[in-house]
């Protein structure tokens, strides 16, 4: 049987991306897609998220607008260190892509998890890969539906290095709070794709030349956003400045359908929401002694011959 579940998303081109691969896997049934404040405000990520799902035929699946604001804090996200430099704005407003035909949902995304978490006769997969806020918010009205899950999949978060700050990585610095709930409330399986397993996963330009090639709408479409973020990681002169990116977001929804794309510890992880120099860190604890339990499954590498080659059988 496919694997249920839903989609969390502040839809940027990593997101797009990860909602092909989850809307098009035979393995995998997207059921549903909640947005949230991130990448860019809630009214674009929403757009984002449905111009991607009328591109590839699949406006049958529902998304439900989040909340447009972090739970506690105000004036989060900030401005990016690069939104005003075009030659490395990867996600820009607006994708690439036509115009949406399709609506959202009426009913919001906090609404619409707990409905179907509540009545759900079997566990579903949650795949959060942006800020937190709508989890968080869902737990906060109602614990018990982590009894719900079977798995929360998280994109975010950094142990040897950050991205919007030198500590944090940016869809847990734009709500830390969410996050420090989210990490706190005892899922029965919480995995954290970090910035240390996806910056592994690189796609390269001849990946997408290949994606390009296939002749399907979601090749064409993954392979110009993936090119985008290429060309932003090298005129910023990033990580990935040679000739390729990662994709983030993709290699939680390619980790539902091969696990062992990543290698993963078993750890203890917390998020600092008061350091003026950490705030928004993962503090993850890979002591032998650890003072907490451990309540997550880390990646700390990841294997971009298997992101491609899931993400290519997929789209063909």
């Amino acid at each position: 049987m496919a694997r249920r579940l839903i989609l969390d998303v502040d839809t940027g081109t990593d997101d797009a991306v990860a909602i092909m691969h989850a809307a098009l896997h035979p393995d995998l049934e997207l059921v549903g897609i909640t947005t949230v404040n991130g990448n860019v405000g809630l009214a674009h990520t929403t757009d984002n998220t449905l111009r991607v799902l009328d591109v590839i035929g699949r406006a049958d699946i529902p998304v439900h607008p989040g909340l447009a604001h972090p739970i506690a804090r105000r004036g989060f996200p900030g401005r990016k260190h690069y939104e005003r430099d075009t030659d490395r704005d990867m996600h820009g407003t607006s994708l690439p892509l036509p115009e949406a035909r399709s609506k959202a949902q009426d009913v919001t995304a906090v609404e619409y998890l707990l409905e179907t978490l509540r009545s759900a006769t079997s566990r579903l997969t949650l795949v959060p890969v942006g800020p937190l806020s709508n989890i968080a918010t869902v737990l906060a009205i109602d614990p018990s539906v982590v009894d719900a899950v079977d798995e929360l999949v998280i994109m975010g978060g950094a142990h040897a290095y950050g991205n919007v700050t030198a500590s944090a990585e940016f869809n847990v610095w734009a709500d830390p709070e969410a996050a420090a709930m989210v990490f706190s409330a005892g899922f029965e399986r919480l995995t954290l794709v970090p910035l240390d397993a996806t910056h592994q996963a690189l796609v390269t330009r001849r990946d997408c030349e290949a994606l390009a090639g296939l002749g399907t709408p979601a090749g064409a479409a993954a392979a110009d956003l993936i090119t985008r973020r290429i060309d932003a990681y090298r005129a910023g002169g990033g990580v990935s400045a040679a000739d390729a990116a990662p994709v983030h977001d993709a290699v939680c929804t390619a980790y539902l359908v091969r696990p062992d794309i990543v290698t993963t510890r078993h750890v203890h992880v917390d998020v600092d929401v008061a350091g003026p120099l950490t705030v928004g860190r993962t503090v993850i604890d890979t002591r032998p002694n650890a003072s907490g339990s451990p309540n997550a499954h880390v990646a700390f590498s990841a294997d971009p011959a298997i992101l491609v080659d899931t993400l290519t059988k997929t789209f063909a």
